[in-house]
């Protein structure tokens, strides 16, 4: 079991983390809980990783013992990263419009194997109308969108965007260059890329200046991340799932675009876990993750977890619904 892990953030949120953990950082300011991280927050040296219940770094512990967390095949596959990062999000306010490398721009530009493709699993809503915002809905000329960043023309980024109505069981997945926003009171399971670099093409309200909206790039380069082509209803329905009123003991949450970069179940109940490197995050309910050494980890609803590979054939156990990450499989990586 992880303790949170609520690095501070430039936005609001919190109280549903707090809510679902039965207690824990309620602060205004520690919106996400960045569960199992190897990563660290951009430019940073330890903040954003997790650490163990005894006090050590997670991704110490996987370096020492690739094969062990990990698996021989994603180790031939991804080395000693576990190719996923996984956090709660509490939007307590709009996120800013904002956009992600690919993998191509990040091993040029940014030095990494990895961009930053993700997805969202919703899991609690309030207010009125919760929305997120994907992708513009026409396409848009570079010299527009260079524009409405100089100007800093928020009115006109976030009017551009698809705006989805969502609620708990919804699940999107975000390609890397994707333009984006989260609309206050969206409360998700985040799963991404391992990396934290973040173009933020409406940065005015939510960061101090310029300066740390690009990842330290020239503008016109940063610019180069933007996926400015229109989203259709076509591809739309192609990156978003509705799952709220599928009631299988597993239910497989995201799009099939999802599977090169990382995957997701749902799981109500009792079910088996194949041998893999997986966060577990406990939704509803009380159970046990029984490993196949014999050993038993109590689980209850704000409960995450890490499982290793050593697990092996592990069992869930009670009447529990859990949300099951995992990297991608070793076969399947972009």
């Amino acid at each position: 079991m992880l303790p949170a892990n609520q690095p501070r953030q430039f936005y609001r949120g919190g109280a549903s983390i707090a809510a679902l953990r039965g207690g824990g950082d309620d602060r205004e300011f520690g919106p996400e809980d960045w569960v199992a991280s190897t990563t660290t927050r951009f430019g940073q040296e330890e903040s954003g990783l997790s650490r163990l219940p005894d006090g050590r770094l997670l991704r110490d512990v996987v370096s020492a013992d690739p094969r062990s967390w990990l698996g021989a095949e994603h180790v031939s596959a991804f080395g000693d990263s576990t190719a996923l990062l996984v956090k709660l999000l509490d939007a307590g306010q709009r996120l800013p419009v904002h956009c992600h490398p690919d993998d191509g721009f990040a091993k040029r530009h940014l030095g990494s194997r990895f961009g930053k493709t993700e997805a969202w699993i919703v899991v609690g809503t309030s207010g009125a109308n919760p929305v997120v915002y994907l992708g513009f809905r026409d396409d848009v000329a570079p010299e527009v969108v260079a524009e409405w960043v100089r100007t800093q023309d928020s009115s006109a980024m976030l009017g551009s965007l698809n705006e989805i109505p969502v609620k708990p069981g919804d699940t999107v997945h975000v390609p890397a260059g994707t333009p984006h926003a989260i609309g206050a009171g969206v409360f998700i399971v985040e799963l991404q890329q391992p990396t934290d670099f973040s173009i933020t093409l409406e940065w005015q309200g939510f960061l101090s200046d310029a300066e740390g909206a690009f990842l330290g790039l020239e503008t016109t380069t940063a610019l180069e991340t933007v996926n400015r082509s229109g989203f259709d209803d076509a591809l739309l329905s192609s990156l978003i799932k509705r799952t709220g009123d599928v009631g299988e003991g597993r239910v497989p949450l995201l799009a099939d675009d999802a599977a090169p970069f990382f995957r997701a179940d749902r799981l109500h109940g009792s079910a088996e876990l194949d041998p893999s490197f997986g966060v577990l995050i406990v939704l509803d309910g009380s159970g046990e993750l029984h490993c196949a050494d014999g050993s038993h980890v109590p689980l209850r609803r704000g409960t995450t977890a890490v499982v290793p590979h050593a697990a092996g054939q592990s069992r869930l156990e009670g009447d529990l619904t859990t949300v099951l990450c995992r990297p991608p499989s070793a076969g399947s990586h972009a």
